[in-house]
């Protein structure tokens, strides 16, 4: 699946087979939860204020997950039946039925790159026509090794080496410099992903990064404008990504998430799973000392029965459990946020989405960690959503929403840079091929 993009002077509006009737849907397929939600769109949407509103959520469904692992689908079956389970909790909200939807991805190890390519101006004048060389100088150099793009943006651009523009058409100068950022994900995780959706009888109108949704929902204008990462802590997966100028400029992801707090506190007290998550969200915290050596927690055996069923235990045990397994979650992120593709992101502030993301405390440690500003994000008001929808953990959903309301502008992949990225393939065919052929 591959964004479908247009360049300035031939830009479109995405829009989704729904928008006819303004009627909108967005799902989000997590490890821990599926959850859906329906909008409906009236009026202008010009700016972002107008967008949000003259959205109003309608409908909203949620299930357990089941089916999925690590955000990656390994029971089709099972992923369909908790998909249509979501989707008509949500229509029977919204009393209607939806064909089209956009899902939100957290999975698919995505990996952006940044290509850049330069162009002498042909008046001295930023034009259309120059914005496009220069746009396809860059997408030529592009090496998706047969991933598919996900997302694709123009995340800077320079004049005559003076870097930062947002938008040149109309500048004076000679020489044009644009960077266009590439996010490609695994092809198999978004065939199995499209495969799942299309048996629940649903057609994938647009696909987007679970940790760019989150951005769109948690981060301000001004957040959005200067620069700012987006931490999504999920169930499995914990997804992170760099937006400035409103574009995505970088993203990663890696194997971790709330899950396996809830499977440290369970080994960790010898209870069961259901209890253990249960202790995370009612006691679990990242604030150690105070009276938490003091105050005791009573924990059910696992396996065991009558008087010796229950143990006590102090709810500093606990904490540093959680605490042990959040340092090094916040260890990967600053480890990624080290590696090249996040460079332009140093100094950045840090906001966290994610059910996880609401324990006390962890800003804090985060902030002591990453050694960044961070703070917790919460959902931005949209008319019709339930107070309870507001925190971190629905920042994908509500953001997977925007984004079908407003998909980002779409960009045609110019067929010169078409062109060249098939010889560049074939040439790799055939290297190949002779390379075989001498080693048999």
């Amino acid at each position: 699946m591959v964004n479908v993009i247009t360049f300035p002077g031939r830009q479109q509006n995405g829009t989704a087979p729904n928008d006819k009737s303004g009627i909108l849907a967005a799902l989000d397929i997590g490890s821990s939860k599926i959850s859906c939600m329906i909008g409906e769109l009236r009026g202008p949407k010009r700016s972002v204020g107008d967008l949000r509103s003259n959205l109003r959520i309608i409908g909203f469904g949620q299930t357990a997950s089941r089916g999925i692992k690590s955000g990656a689908v390994v029971d089709v079956a099972e992923a369909e039946c908790a998909i249509r389970l979501a989707v008509d909790s949500a229509e029977r909200a919204a009393q209607t039925s939806i064909h089209s939807i956009t899902v939100a991805l957290s999975g698919g190890r995505p990996a952006t790159a940044t290509y850049s390519g330069c162009v002498a101006t042909q008046t001295g004048i930023v034009g259309p026509r120059d914005v496009e060389a220069a746009m396809i100088q860059a997408i030529t150099q592009a090496d998706t090794a047969g991933r598919p793009i996900l997302h694709l943006h123009q995340v800077n651009h320079a004049l005559d080496r003076v870097a930062g523009i947002a938008q040149p058409l109309g500048l004076h100068g000679r020489e044009l410099q644009a960077d266009v950022g590439v996010t490609t994900v695994d092809p198999a995780y978004l065939r199995n992903i499209s495969l799942a959706v299309g048996r629940a009888h649903l057609e994938p109108s647009n696909f987007v990064l679970a940790s760019y949704a989150a951005g769109k929902s948690a981060l301000t204008a001004d957040e959005r404008s200067l620069g700012s990462v987006i931490i999504e802590i999920g169930g499995s997966v914990t997804s992170m990504a760099f937006i400035r100028h409103d574009k995505l400029v970088a993203a990663e992801s890696f194997n971790m998430g709330g899950q396996l707090l809830t499977h440290d506190v369970a080994h960790g007290l010898n209870t069961s799973v259901a209890h253990a998550e249960r202790m995370k969200t009612l006691f679990g915290t990242a604030i150690e000392g105070g009276n938490s050596e003091r105050d005791m927690l009573a924990v059910p055996l696992l396996g065991e029965k009558g008087t010796d069923s229950v143990q006590r235990v102090a709810k500093a045990f606990l904490t540093r459990i959680l605490v042990a397994r959040l340092e090094e979650i916040f260890e990967h992120c600053a480890n990624r946020l080290a590696s090249p593709a996040f460079a332009q992101s140093s100094g950045a502030r840090v906001v966290l989405t994610g059910g996880t993301s609401q324990m006390p405390g962890l800003p804090e440690l985060a902030a002591r960690i990453l050694n960044r500003t961070v703070r917790t994000g919460f959902v931005r008001t949209l008319n019709g959503m339930n107070e309870n929808h507001r925190h971190g953990g629905f920042a994908v959903l509500s953001g997977a929403l925007l984004h079908a309301a407003r998909p980002d502008a779409h960009y045609a992949m110019p067929e010169k840079a078409s062109l060249a990225m098939a010889e560049a393939r074939m040439g790799y065919a055939r290297r190949l091929g002779r390379w075989l052929a001498e080693a048999l």
